[in-house]
């Protein structure tokens, strides 16, 4: 799927009907903002929709790591307070804001100094969240850890996170980059399926359609923070590109019209049920994003290359940013059951190797 890009597959033809119809129109027409325009409007109703509990603002980027940079000024400005907070292993994007929530100081060290005031907590503990106080600005959080290898919190975490902010005046930030348009399954969403309501969601990959595309969804009194003193406090020239939004318009329609979240709850059983031999301290994840642990990295590497070239059918698979003992899996929700299977077959039986 492209990194959970191309979470309805390759080649629908109703992307490529979407993005001829539009193309047939108009291009870009002049920085976003100034002229209302029938593609992006369209698409931020039906994303507003979509989230729900209020989250009726939508801000279009380029990309997700732009959305990260929108939602940590909005967070500022909207709170007048100056910490972030981002947990050990955390991705959110590698501009220079966003490489400053990054919970990896490898990634980070050659870029310093980096942004003061941001504080990373461990993933998933409990006892840490009372290091969120009076002098946060918001958390960002991932409802499934993705770079780190496809980690999921212990239960109830993600709750006490959201009651946390809520008890100390933060906002809330969620990055559904990754989990979301139904790649985590149940729910479009995964914080619809955890239960929480965030302030500010983050949004990209899965949202364009295989366009590129991000968004910061937010309510609108609280997105309004952004439009006076100054005037434009976050612009973007091309962000919620005319092209961009028919495709992701077309493919949100296909996800929400095939029940492709509540598809992707049975892949993740296959998935779980063809791996359970490996043991589950093995295997992580949950709907469509799973990974596998491995002996080290050469071994790693070896499986991705080996899958790749089969002559029957050549499996990507990848290994994930700051766990390189580890395969990831991260297929379209459209696959087909027998065609899972085959490829975690196939998987088993590189891995015994």
């Amino acid at each position: 799927s492209g990194f959970a890009v191309n979470n309805i597959g390759h080649g629908r033809p109703e992307i490529k009907e979407a993005v001829l119809a539009q193309l047939e129109k108009h291009l870009h027409l002049t920085v976003y903002g100034e002229y209302i325009q029938s593609p992006q409007v369209a698409y931020a109703e039906a994303l507003s929709n979509a989230l729900g509990n209020g989250l009726d603002s939508i801000y279009f980027t380029n990309s997700g790591a732009e959305a990260t940079e929108g939602a940590m000024k909005l967070a500022k400005r909207a709170t007048g307070r100056k910490e972030l907070v981002s947990f050990n292993g955390a991705y959110h994007g590698s501009t220079q804001g966003a490489l400053s929530l990054m919970g990896d100081e490898r990634y980070k060290r050659a870029f310093r100094p980096l942004l003061p005031g941001v504080k990373h907590l461990p993933y998933g503990v409990f006892e840490a969240l009372e290091c969120i106080g009076c002098r946060t600005a918001a958390v960002f959080v991932e409802c499934i850890q993705a770079e780190s290898g496809y980690i999921v919190p212990p239960e109830g975490w993600l709750q006490a996170l959201a009651w946390r902010c809520r008890e100390m005046g933060a906002l809330l930030v969620v990055d559904e980059a990754q989990t979301g348009f139904g790649r985590a399954g149940g729910q479009l969403f995964a914080f619809q399926s955890a239960g929480i309501q965030p302030d500010i969601v983050l949004m990209a990959k899965g949202i364009g359609g295989g366009m590129p595309l991000g968004a910061f969804a937010a309510s609108k009194s609280l997105m309004d923070k952004l439009a006076t003193n100054p005037i434009l406090g976050h612009i973007t020239t091309f962000g919620g590109h005319p092209l961009s939004c028919a495709a992701g318009l077309a493919s949100l329609q296909i996800i929400q019209n095939e029940g492709l979240p509540q598809k992707v709850t049975r892949i993740g059983a296959i998935i779980s049920e063809e791996l359970s031999g490996l043991g589950k301290e093995n295997i992580k994840g949950a709907g469509a994003m799973w990974s596998i642990e491995t002996r080290d990295f050469t071994q790693t590497l070896h499986i991705t290359q080996a899958l790749e070239v089969l002559p029957e059918m050549g499996i990507i698979l990848d290994w994930f940013l700051f766990n390189e003992k580890a395969l990831r899996m991260a297929p379209p929700l459209t696959i087909e059951e027998e065609s899972l299977r085959r490829a975690l077959n196939q998987i088993k039986r590189e891995l015994s190797v």
